[in-house]
């Protein structure tokens, strides 16, 4: 019996490790790709719930851009520049899409139901912007 349980734990473990993902790490992140930063300032009585947005808000925008979505991460702020300095940022979100217009075609119909999902974990006025990569090569 412990044979099998191993076994399935093992299959259970080989299937979760083969599942696709939109992250970074799975996706080659190309020069004149658009890329929406979404960054969450730090301050005095703010406040980010980084579980829920990497659980619940992420997801959903994915979910919602569909395949327009190229991939997508989120940096955790944990320091500032100086010696113990806060960092500016409790959170910073990435998305990257192929083209401005299929940013917009993705985005544009459902930026009201992510922004109504903001409360849920954070009551920071998020600052947006939309960048194009560029690389050093």
């Amino acid at each position: 019996m412990k044979a099998k349980i191993s076994i399935l734990v093992a299959v259970l473990g080989l299937l979760v490790g083969c599942q696709q993902t939109k992250s970074t790490e799975t996706t080659k992140i190309k020069k004149g790709m658009i890329k929406v930063a979404i960054f969450y300032p730090n301050g005095e009585g703010k406040t980010f719930d980084m579980d829920y947005y990497a659980s619940k808000h992420m997801p959903l925008a994915a979910s919602l851009f569909g395949n327009s979505l190229k991939a997508l991460s989120i940096d955790k702020g944990i320091a500032g520049g100086g010696p113990d300095a806060p960092a500016p940022y409790l959170a910073i979100g990435y998305f990257y899409f192929e083209t401005m217009s299929s940013m917009r075609n993705a985005v544009g119909p459902n930026s009201e139901k992510l922004r109504a999902d903001v409360p849920n974990y954070t009551n920071i006025q998020p600052i947006i912007q939309v960048s194009e990569v560029h690389t050093v090569e």
